[in-house]
């Protein structure tokens, strides 16, 4: 089956698409939450699951920022309380906004919204959830946001 990437979106009223990330969001400026909305959920998607990933990170596999999963496979505003939230690259199941090294540059920072076939077992990290869901994905799509100190 071809990945379909027609309908699914998300978006967020905290930045503009590749735009530049406010301070605000970031751990240096108070570590606020975005808050993100998905829209186009196709009818059969079991559960929803997002990741937020900086490929930028001078890390082998790049620093996943949040992961959730088992989200209602619904539109609307993303409640971060509805999912089980996985441990981030630091090693916190919770919201760790962008923190790039000093004078590395825009880092981008992808958001991404995976629409399931079947539930996610657990809290896996990022990778291990795109190895074994992989073949689960109906669609995803993403919104970008760019950050640098």
């Amino acid at each position: 089956m071809g990945l379909n990437i027609a309908d699914l979106a998300i978006t967020t009223d905290a930045f503009e698409a590749n735009g530049r990330i406010p301070d605000r969001f970031t751990v240096d400026g108070g570590n606020e939450q975005p808050r993100l909305s998905v829209h186009g959920v196709p009818a059969d998607a079991v559960e929803l699951a997002i990741v937020v990933h900086d490929p930028d990170a001078p890390l082998p596999h790049g620093y996943t920022h949040w992961a959730v999963y088992g989200l209602p496979a619904q539109s609307g505003d993303v409640d971060p309380g509805a999912g089980r939230q996985a441990r981030n690259s630091a090693g916190d199941a919770a919201w760790m906004g962008p923190q790039p090294p000093v004078g590395h540059g825009d880092h981008r920072y992808y958001f991404w919204v995976y629409a399931l076939s079947r539930a996610v077992d657990g809290e896996p990290g990022r990778e291990e959830f795109l190895d074994a869901y992989a073949d689960a994905i109906i669609e995803q799509n993403r919104v970008v946001g760019t950050f640098s100190r």
